[in-house]
């Protein structure tokens, strides 16, 4: 059964490449849903996929790509999305 989470990271998320790093990881672990920069600096996605590999994006995204500097990870479980792929959100 797949679950699905709504995640907010915080820190140096943006500007960095974290939306395209969190698109290709989460399309590599079959994940659908989406990514996209909030207004107030953090990054907001929602990831739908089977647990263990929301679990691994999860743990990539508390690193995030070479750029970044995560400071703060909040995740609560959500609906499902409405897409069928992972979309990056401008």
């Amino acid at each position: 059964m797949a679950i699905t989470k709504h995640v907010l990271v915080s820190g140096r998320v943006q500007g960095v490449g974290y939306r395209a790093w969190t698109q290709h990881e989460a399309s590599l672990r079959n994940l659908v849903g989406w990514v996209r920069n909030c207004d107030d600096g953090r990054v907001e996605a929602i990831l739908h996929g089977a647990p263990d590999a929301v679990e691994a994006m999860l743990d990539a995204m508390r690193q995030g790509p070479a750029m970044a500097r995560v400071d703060e990870i909040i995740i609560r479980d959500s609906d499902a999305p409405q897409t069928r792929s992972f979309n990056l959100i401008p």
